[in-house]
Order: structure tokens, then C-alpha cells, then sequence
């Protein structure tokens, strides 16, 4: 049971909403998959395909960094219909570099799905939104709120943060999303109901920030009790997070001229069906290195080209990159030879961008 505070006053809820989108009135962030508060008051709609698209890419991911994903996106597949029948392999080319992957073979699925059962439109209820592969509850409500103007409960760690802080809710995450959910649903109402949520993402982003709140700017801060606190930044409050575990692993960078072989990983898993170099399995325990020849993808010269490291959501990653000029009578299986003046066009996650840029490096 919690004993933060509960349930918020009708008054407060009425007083905190009107401030907050008087505020994104005068403060609403320009971004190219949103229309103004202006241009919703005119009767404009955003396109569902334009709103579902930029919440999958804003999934653990900033708005500087989805900006030109977005852009590039819309040039290259304008509809829902036009991605749906791009291959697999572009929409992971286009993805390469916003990490995360999985979003992008579930953003293709999810378009084929409503291509080829929802004759090219998107589904208007919460219910049949979270039946499409890589919509959970928050996409759901987003796309409600967002593209249909239904009062949804929009919440993800902005929400989270300013309902914490809001409430002064000293419960830790992740034991206190519930609680933080059920709070900010009070404030759901018909009225503007589209620009409620991202009035609050904006405050989020903009105030009420995980460091360095801007109090004094804030247009809640007559209605927050931490903003009296000593370190309103303390809220909301986390379980400290387990070490970061350390796997291993080496790569070998297979040149012949001026092309690269890659291959492509298994369709499932992390980094399904991306591109990526050679390699063996990346294990708990650091090989030595006469064991990862034995799994170099041809006999060769193989030279060390020094370490990379990469950090993924709940692992870090430690590679040895070795390099190998093909020999003539390269037999080398289950891939291909990539023109290396072509790599940005390749699917290749970060990772194995830093190994190609190891590997190439002095070749």
C-alpha cells in the first residue's frame, strides 16, 4: 500500500490543466511530426501514419536524434501502404544507427498488418492498436489521443516524472508506475485532449527535466510539492540499477579490394536481420586468441586491430577486431561482398560500424 499522496482536488486538477496548456499555447516545441495547438483549434488532423511513426522512433531514443530519422522516413515511404511494401531490408538500412532494432522489424510488420487487414488505415481503438506487432499501451494511447483527439492516458517517463514530482510521490520506480499512472489519469479529460499529452511531454522535456528542473519556469510550480524541496530532482526516486554486465567476442574484417564480406544475423534476437561482420559469439569469458581463429570465417593472415566497445541496454560488449586481406581462393560462405564506399547504405548497427572503422581503419 502507498502512503504518497492519492488522489488529486477537481480544483487542482482544472487549475493545473489550464495552466500548463496556456503554457504550451506560448511554448510549444516545432517538431515535423506535430501540429500546433493552433492548427487543432483550426480542425486539422495529423496523419496517424506520421504520429505512429515518430512515437515507435522516440521509443528510448531523443528528438534531436528522430528528427532526420522522421524526415528521411516520409521521403522514402510517405504512407502506411508505401511502407508496407518496401522490403525488410531497406526499412532496417534506414533504421541503421537509431538502435534498438526490434522497433523497426516490428514497424514493418506492424504496416503490412494494417496494409493487408485494415485496408491502409489505422485502427481508432486502443484495443485494436495494441493487437499490432510493437504498439503497447503507451503507442496505443498516443495515437488515440494524439491523431483522434480521445482522451487517452498518455504515460511515459516525462509523465511519470512530473506526476512524481507533482505529487510528491516518494515511492521508487519501477514500484510506483501504477500509482504514477492511476494519478495522472485524473487529469485525462475530452477537452483538448490531444494536446494535453504532449503539453506534458513538452514541459517534461523542456522544465520539468531529469536534472536541473527550471522551477521558476515551470507553470505548475504553485501546484508541485516538490518544488519546495531541496532537490526537487531527487523525485522521481529509482531502485539502484544492477552492474551493467561485460561480454566478449572478436570480429574479423574479410577485405578483397575495395569491398568488405558481411553477413546477415538470424531474423529474431537482437539485431535480427541486421547486417554485421564475421564473428564469433559473444560470450562471459574473454577467448584467447587461437580460439576465435578457429571460428574466422576463412584461413588467412589475420592481424589485430585493437578493441571496440559498445554498450547496449543490459550488457556491455568488449570486441576484438582482427583484419585479413582475402586470399584469391577466398571461399568464404553465407554472405556477401559489400563495396566498402557503400557501407551507409548497409544495415549495419552501430556496433558494427565501429568494427568496420577499426578493421579499415589503416587498410
Amino acid at each position: 500500500m502507498h502512503t504518497d499522496s492519492t488522489i488529486p482536488l477537481p480544483k487542482s486538477i482544472t487549475a493545473s490543466r489550464a495552466a500548463l496548456l496556456n503554457w504550451y499555447d506560448n511554448s510549444a516545441r516545432e517538431l515535423p511530426w506535430r501540429l500546433p495547438p493552433t492548427q487543432y483549434r483550426l480542425g486539422k488532423r495529423p496523419d496517424p501514419y506520421g504520429v505512429w511513426l515518430s512515437e515507435i522512433m522516440l521509443q528510448q531514443t531523443s528528438v534531436t536524434v528522430v528528427k532526420d530519422y522522421y524526415l528521411a522516413f516520409i521521403r522514402s515511404w510517405p504512407t502506411i501502404t508505401h511502407l508496407a511494401n518496401a522490403s525488410l531490408e531497406d526499412v532496417l538500412s534506414q533504421w541503421a544507427g537509431l538502435g534498438y532494432y526490434a522497433r523497426a522489424r516490428n514497424l514493418h510488420a506492424c504496416a503490412q498488418s494494417i496494409a493487408g487487414h485494415y485496408d491502409e488505415t489505422f485502427p481508432q481503438t486502443e484495443t485494436e492498436l495494441r493487437a499490432l506487432p510493437g504498439i503497447g499501451d503507451y503507442t496505443a494511447a498516443a495515437i488515440m489521443a494524439i491523431a483522434y483527439r480521445q482522451p487517452a492516458n498518455v504515460v511515459d517517463g516525462n509523465v511519470e516524472r512530473i506526476m512524481a514530482r507533482l505529487h510528491q510521490i516518494n515511492t521508487p520506480l519501477p514500484q510506483a508506475k501504477k500509482h504514477l499512472k492511476d494519478l495522472s489519469l485524473h487529469y485525462v479529460t475530452k477537452d483538448r485532449a490531444a494536446d494535453w499529452p504532449q503539453a506534458l511531454m513538452d514541459l517534461g522535456a523542456l522544465v520539468c527535466r531529469p536534472k536541473n528542473p527550471n522551477c521558476p519556469a515551470c507553470p505548475l510550480q504553485r501546484y508541485c510539492k516538490a518544488s519546495v524541496l531541496d532537490d526537487p530532482a531527487s523525485l522521481p526516486r529509482r531502485v539502484p540499477k544492477a552492474a551493467r554486465p561485460l561480454r566478449f567476442g572478436a570480429t574479423f574484417v574479410l577485405q578483397q579490394g575495395q569491398k568488405v564480406w558481411l553477413r546477415r544475423r538470424p531474423p529474431k534476437g537482437l539485431l535480427g536481420g541486421m547486417s554485421e561482420v564475421p564473428g564469433t559469439k559473444w560470450a562471459e569469458k574473454k577467448e584467447p586468441t587461437n580460439t576465435h581463429m578457429q571460428e574466422a570465417p576463412v584461413p588467412a593472415n589475420w592481424q589485430p586491430q585493437g578493441m571496440i566497445h559498445h554498450v547496449f541496454t543490459h550488457f556491455s560488449l568488449e570486441l576484438a577486431v582482427y583484419w585479413a586481406q582475402a586470399p584469391n581462393t577466398c571461399q568464404a560462405k553465407d554472405g556477401w561482398w559489400a563495396d566498402i564506399s557503400a557501407l551507409d547504405d548497409e544495415a549495419l548497427p552501430s556496433v558494427m560500424r565501429k568494427v568496420l572503422a577499426a578493421g579499415l581503419k589503416n587498410h
